[in-house]
């Protein structure tokens, strides 16, 4: 799946899921360490697990973040 990303830095996010469990994730532009560490800590997890962690996390003074952009692209999946 690619997700169009809104209210971050990076632009969008490739997600591979298999049977309701990340894989693989890309994060396109933004900052490169943070996505590469919230991608790793996200694979090999279930979808809703993900999720629960990841949405509602803030940027600075933005309403969004990667990570919670991350939960917003999982929750269309379910």
């Amino acid at each position: 799946m690619i997700y169009k990303t809104e209210g971050t830095c990076s632009t969008e996010i490739h997600i591979e899921v298999s049977n309701g469990i990340v894989g693989g994730i890309e994060f396109v532009k933004g900052c490169h360490g943070n996505a590469q560490g919230v991608a790793a800590l996200a694979k090999g997890r279930p979808i809703q697990e993900v999720i629960n962690v990841l949405q509602g996390i803030k940027c600075g003074k933005r309403e969004t973040s990667c990570p919670d952009q991350l939960a917003t692209a999982l929750k269309t999946l379910l």
